[in-house]
């Protein structure tokens, strides 16, 4: 007996059970199918033959009345004169394969195995609405901290698709007449029947435009839509920070075809201070003091965004001692309440010292006790230990 008269059970052929539900039974052929295509398997005759095996497999069970004959009088019902070859046509053939590929997998189209597999998995239709929201556009906008603080208005440029004044965003010529598709009624798609599958595909007609123009506009060539620079202004409210994001409703781009804008988010970035440095609400700046102000103390005056500020330091203030001014830091967005200002005062140790300097300095040495550097005779106290 050849090979070709023993024919394998068609349950077997698709790895499922006589009791298989329809999408257990699409489930299983498209697994077998991608792993036996032709496409991923070129030059492999046995892989060829599977798949062909697979699609005459599930031509006969993914269809109910075919199912049910071939359930009762198994391949007989498909031979020429089988007890169920009446209803069937006769013959026993089968159509191509890759059309019943194509009607599990929901390609309208002939093509390879990658772009019927893309177009299964991508969650796309094809389709397209009559008329198309704009694009939402990003734009990084640098301030400085002072206008982060304040709050300020720019005015920037930015290229982007605008509506069409010759059309006003409908596409035509003036006078010239839309209609609506008569195949897909304005809708922009169709849903074209694969077996038991449906799926919606671009109008062939108005090419997912869902209209028809008679005489596209001779500016935007049909889109409702042109591409130009445009200057917009955006406040900045106060408080913004770096990585801010704004939002400016109907400024992104134009939709088509009279379709809603876009929105321009603006994203901030805050320069760099020279003497200023953030965090959240609260601004830091380090102020250097001499020896002498920070061991007699007095009056030293800071910076602020304002202006400028005094502040006492009392003597024996050690480097790194903070001050803070409240209130005179960043302001929240909500306004609620502004962060503080905190001086770090740095004590500067002299470079240049003539020989007077260094005499009276050296004269101060030696009339300085153990109590005049409590902080030296503690961390020594801890530390001799190590110098043993």
């Amino acid at each position: 007996m050849s090979s070709r008269t023993v024919q394998r059970c068609y349950y077997e052929i698709l790895c499922v059970t006589k009791t298989a539900s329809e999408e257990e039974i699409k489930k299983s052929y498209r697994k077998q199918a991608i792993k036996h295509h032709p496409d991923k398997n070129p030059g492999d005759k046995t892989a060829e033959d599977k798949f062909k095996e697979l699609g005459e497999a599930y031509e006969i069970i993914s269809d109910q009345d075919k199912r049910a004959a071939y359930d009762r009088y198994g391949h007989q019902a498909f031979k020429q004169g089988g007890a169920g070859a009446g209803g069937f046509g006769g013959g026993g053939g089968f159509h191509d394969p890759f059309d019943v590929f194509r009607e599990v997998f929901g390609s309208g189209g002939g093509g390879s195995f990658g772009d019927i597999f893309e177009q299964a998995f991508s969650g796309s239709s094809g389709g397209a609405s009559r008329q198309g929201r704009g694009s939402d556009l990003r734009y990084d906008l640098e301030i400085t901290l002072e206008e982060a603080v304040r709050g300020c208005e720019k005015e920037i440029s930015i290229r982007k698709y605008e509506e069409c004044e010759a059309c006003s965003g409908t596409g035509a010529s003036p006078g010239s007449k839309v209609t609506t598709c008569p195949t897909c009624r304005g809708a922009g798609q169709v849903n074209v029947s694969r077996g038991f599958f449906s799926m919606a595909q671009t109008c062939p007609t108005c090419r997912g435009k869902g209209v028809i123009i008679e005489k596209p506009c001779v500016k935007c060539h049909g889109e409702g839509r042109v591409e130009k620079t445009s200057k917009i202004k955006i406040r900045i409210p106060a408080g913004v920070d770096s990585g801010s994001r704004l939002r400016s409703s109907g400024q992104g781009e134009a939709g088509t075809r009279g379709g809603s804008a876009g929105d321009l988010y603006i994203v901030v970035h805050v320069k760099e201070h020279a003497l200023f440095i953030r965090q959240e609400s609260d601004l830091y700046c380090e102020v250097p003091i001499s020896f002498a102000k920070a061991t007699l103390g007095g009056e030293i005056m800071v910076p602020t965004l304002e202006g400028k500020a005094s502040i006492k330091v009392p003597s024996g203030t050690q480097s790194g001692k903070l001050f803070r001014l409240r209130g005179k830091g960043v302001p929240d967005l909500r306004g609620s309440h502004h962060g503080d200002l905190n001086i770090r005062v740095m004590v500067e140790v002299p470079t240049k010292l003539n020989s007077e300097q260094k005499k009276k300095l050296e004269e101060f040495a030696e009339l300085c006790g153990d109590e005049t550097h409590p902080e030296s005779n503690s961390f020594f106290d801890k530390a001799k230990d190590f110098f043993k």
